[in-house]
């Protein structure tokens, strides 16, 4: 039952948005989130449209002992941002990108998509690393670290960030820059939303595009052993201006460029995407019909607008969704067996494991320059996905994550690993993802910005000399 919330109206006096409570129109619509596993129900949404309306929400919520959830692009697996009879800070609204082509800088409101970062950034044929699926919040993406196909190129979104405006738990609007509250611009790349509600990203901006060069390579499961083998030797060849992806277990479109003899078929994919010419990404990919030739392949120059949206179908607004991940250090046999077995015993058609190469630009950045969770040497983060349309099938999967998960762990770095892929986030797993020294540094932050700890609906850091 969700509880009454008093003095609404000296709330509603504040915001210029939609105060939403159970029995108001959109109240539904506003709570939904992109996992529709999740359905809970706030006391309270509140659309805000500025830092200002942020901490007149913030200020209301603590002072009512209410819990607080920030929602940015509602993207997440775990669903923190949204939660049961408590307050629901909506920054949707707040999704202005603002792009100077001249410094090569854009600013990004706390509520805005890739989309609408890679909208405004590319028509200046300019970019920042996001991730890879469009409809993914700035936001949450940027908070805990913010990989996608750039990584290599550009390092992480957090390597990109210069400054970032914060609403305090205390109701204080900050700038967080390398000379303006430093620790807290430390804290902030990486450490999630753990030390306040951002409002607004300041990014550096690099040439990208505004077209790339796509190659895509699918082999069947019988390939599987022998075509991870080969991904697993060539892709540490590639030059840094490329993005790469491994598909474990995907299960081909019905898409034109698609044999129909293999749509709908489950296997393993290669993507491997090039920034500069034509022509140096065909000699980038030519090893790949030599090594293990695919059953089929699709090379051809997009715009990387489309590159950022290829994957959405793949996972759709209101789909189920459940996920674990584990960063590995290599690709090893034994690693590689324990993949080839998954991709065989799926269930649900979405689900499958998509696994990064951290490298290039990434290793650029030192461990201590930011709180990224995880080490900065070339590795790998496998991300176990289980996607499906209904909640049957969805536990089906969800237990082949787990045990798939449960396979690896052996195999696992002991170096951190990437909060963003954590959904049960209990205070053990939080504390080996950042490891010893970066979580009793975050812990420090998080004293001195929010020692109450009103801001842990995420992967929590507990405030060090105090925690609500």
């Amino acid at each position: 039952m969700t509880q009454t919330v008093r003095n609404v109206d000296d709330l509603r006096a504040t915001i210029a948005g939609p105060v939403l409570g159970p029995a108001d129109p959109g109240y539904d619509e506003a709570r939904a989130l992109w996992n529709g596993d999740i359905d809970r129900r706030p006391a309270l949404i509140v659309r805000c449209g500025s830092a200002q309306e942020v901490a007149a929400a913030v200020g209301f919520g603590r002072e009512r002992g209410l819990e607080i959830a920030v929602r940015g692009g509602g993207h997440a697996y775990s669903g923190t941002s949204v939660c049961d009879d408590g307050l629901m800070i909506d920054l949707s609204r707040m999704n202005a990108v603002t792009v100077d082509p001249a410094a090569r800088i854009a600013r990004v409101g706390g509520g805005a998509t890739l989309a609408d970062l890679d909208a405004a950034t590319q028509a200046h044929g300019l970019a920042v690393t996001g991730g890879v699926i469009s409809h993914t919040g700035v936001g949450g993406l940027t908070l805990g670290g913010g990989m996608g196909w750039l990584v290599g190129t550009l390092g992480l979104a957090v390597d990109n960030l210069l400054g970032a405006e914060v609403v305090l738990a205390d109701g204080r609007i900050v700038h967080a820059g390398p000379l303006s509250e430093p620790d807290l611009f430390w804290g902030l790349r990486g450490g999630g939303g753990n030390f306040g509600v951002v409002t607004e990203f300041t990014f550096a901006l690099h040439p990208i595009g505004p077209e790339i060069q796509l190659g895509l390579f699918f082999w069947d499961l019988d390939q599987g052993a022998d075509a991870l083998r080969f991904c697993r030797d060539f892709l540490p060849t590639l030059p840094q201006r490329s993005g790469v992806l491994i598909g474990a277990g995907l299960t081909a479109p019905a898409a034109p460029f698609v044999p129909e003899s293999f749509q709908g078929v489950a296997g393993h994919a290669l993507v491997v995407v090039g920034f500069g010419s034509a022509a140096e990404h065909a000699a980038m990919i030519e090893p790949v019909r030599h090594g293990v030739p695919p059953r089929f392949e699709l090379v051809t120059p997009m715009p990387y607008v489309a590159l950022q949206q290829m994957l959405d179908d793949a996972a759709p607004w209101g789909i189920r969704g459940y996920e674990k991940a584990v960063d590995l250090d290599e690709l090893t046999d034994d690693v590689i067996t324990v993949l080839v077995e998954a991709a065989a015993t799926k269930t649900s058609p979405m689900s499958f494991i998509p696994i990064f190469r951290l490298s290039g630009a990434f290793c650029d950045t030192g461990p201590d320059e930011t709180a990224f969770g995880g080490s900065r040497s070339a590795h790998y983060v496998c991300n176990l996905n289980a996607i499906a349309p209904d909640a049957d099938a969805l536990a089906t999967d969800r237990d082949w994550v787990r045990r798939t998960w449960a396979a690896l762990k052996p195999f696992a770095s002991n170096t951190g690993s990437y909060v963003n892929f954590l959904v049960e986030a209990d205070q053990d797993r939080v504390r080996a993802s950042y490891g010893p020294a970066t979580y009793d540094r975050l812990a420090a932050v998080k004293y001195r910005y929010d020692p109450e700890n009103l801001f842990h609906r995420n992967a929590n850091i507990q405030p060090r000399g105090g925690a609500r």
